[in-house]
């Protein structure tokens, strides 16, 4: 008798795909990279973003003036339809242009955690450590907060979201769509730069990092490829080898990008951030992204890297924690790799 296993057919698959355009020493380098963004961008659906964008126009909704910085309101529409509510918050007595830090929430209630606002109960919990936007106008930078799609005040208003796996509504919404929700992330991500304009005054936009933590730190990693205006990514708890991450656990929707596997794994794409600098973090007992998964794909990093001659700009960094934003020392982090900047 036939044993019946509803997975065994996709583990067979699994084990055994090949990726299309896997890094490989031994091939034209810069030729095989740019087959591989013009797949990366194709699988993300950016090009029928494209076709519904439209004019950034920012409007400010509230300035609120704290004792060491101030703290801006404004929404900009990143596509037709598609209103994105952020917050700048803005160092005082600072003599040059900060550096701009944007930073991404990923599965809490919203992105007023990063602005140390909680608004319901589980927030209290962890706001002190995930309050990111605050903690880095603490430490001087010019912090831009994005509320991302299908999260928080822009999650679906058709259907009860789940606590955990709120965004797969919209998530598979844009698949059918022939688009994907990292696809509609990475566009906000780089129209708020664009946005960042208005406020160039008081920034300096030749300096911008980007960070998040698991959903915010996928988001981070993506738009870093796609928007070579981000000189520094650090995504904490999110980048790791597909095979062993969202193709083995059950993951939130917005995770995934169709088709991929057939042509690259993350670790690969890790190319179309080279040479600027990327440093990754990871819990050590995380158990969505295990760390044997992280340095299955930082393996393939550090060769991509090194191909470049830019090896000392990728770094893992590791705590002995599971799924979760440790604040010193990303920070500690980032201020070193701006020296690099300097």
């Amino acid at each position: 008798m036939l044993k019946i296993n509803g997975d065994s057919c996709h583990e067979l698959l699994l084990d055994s795909q090949k990726q299309l355009l896997a890094y490989n020493d031994q091939s034209d380098f810069f030729a095989w990279r740019e087959n591989l963004k013009e797949k990366f961008i194709e699988l993300i659906g950016v090009k029928e973003i494209e076709k519904n964008a439209c004019p950034i126009s920012v409007e400010i909704e509230e300035e609120i003036e704290f004792e060491t910085y101030k703290r801006i309101r404004f929404t900009f529409e990143s596509e037709k339809g598609s209103v994105v509510p952020c917050y700048l918050l803005i160092p005082k007595n600072t003599s040059e242009k900060p550096p701009l830090v944007i930073t991404l929430q990923g599965h809490t209630t919203g992105f007023h955690n990063s602005i140390g606002v909680p608004k319901y109960e589980e927030d209290y919990v962890k706001i002190e450590r995930n309050s990111f936007a605050v903690q880095a106008v603490e430490r001087g930078y010019v912090a831009l907060a994005i509320e991302q799609r299908a999260m928080g005040e822009r999650k679906t208003n058709i259907h009860e979201p789940d606590k955990i796996r709120m965004c797969a509504f919209q998530a598979l919404t844009a698949f059918e769509l022939g688009r994907t929700l990292v696809g509609e992330r990475v566009w906000d991500v780089s129209k708020a730069i664009d946005a960042m304009s208005f406020f160039s005054d008081l920034v300096d936009l030749d300096k911008i990092i980007i960070t998040g933590n698991s959903g915010g730190g996928t988001a981070s990693f993506y738009s870093a490829i796609y928007d070579k205006r981000i000189k520094i990514c650090a995504p904490s708890c999110a980048f790791a080898s597909y095979k062993m991450s969202i193709m083995k656990l059950y993951h939130c929707a917005c995770n995934y990008i169709p088709g991929a596997l057939k042509w690259f794994d993350m670790g690969d794409l890790t190319a179309l951030v080279a040479p600027r600098q990327l440093t990754i973090f990871a819990g050590e007992k995380d158990i969505i992204f295990p760390l044997t998964s992280v340095k299955s794909a930082f393996d393939t990093a550090e060769k991509i890297y090194g191909k470049v001659g830019a090896k000392e700009n990728v770094k893992l960094i590791t705590h002995p924690y599971g799924h979760l934003w440790e604040p010193e020392l990303i920070w500690q982090a980032i201020a070193l790799e701006l020296e690099k900047l300097k």
